[in-house]
């Protein structure tokens, strides 16, 4: 009986870590269906949305005088106020450099075309001083920064 102890011991020692890990796995096995996203917990399933980044870069019409620029560029303003309260422009900005990359914008679009065609019709993009870039982005639905 002595002998059986540290048998009996261990047996109940490997039961309590092979439950202890095995109810984990199990967690981490159900997060890698598909449906959760790198850095969310393991336990909340996310669903992932298409979304569609924008990079705007220089134009080939940089020739405008000041007041045009400045028209352009009020312009460019108040349609990038109005994508975002029709909630299709979820984020924009400049960005800092003298690099040809200018700005972004994160747009919920249905698809390509109805971004490509709400892009297209910034003064910005028709006068020729931004051109710009789209890709496809994913990430969890609704995702607000903060």
């Amino acid at each position: 009986m002595a002998k059986l102890m540290p048998v009996f011991l261990l047996a109940v020692f490997l039961t309590f870590v092979i439950a202890s890990f095995s109810s984990r796995f199990s967690r981490i096995k159900s997060s890698e269906t598909g449906h959760s996203v790198a850095g969310i917990d393991t336990e909340v399933q996310a669903e992932v949305k298409q979304y569609w980044m924008v990079f705007l870069e220089t134009g080939p019409n940089q020739q405008q005088d000041p007041a045009s620029t400045a028209l352009i560029q009020e312009k460019h303003i108040a349609g990038i106020r109005k994508l975002a309260a029709d909630g299709k422009l979820l984020a924009a900005g400049p960005f800092r450099g003298d690099d040809n990359l200018r700005g972004i914008f994160i747009m919920d679009c249905k698809d390509s075309l109805e971004a490509v065609a709400l892009i297209n019709a910034d003064t910005a993009v028709m006068t020729g001083r931004l051109k710009y870039t789209i890709k496809p982005w994913w990430t969890v639905k609704n995702c607000l920064f903060r």
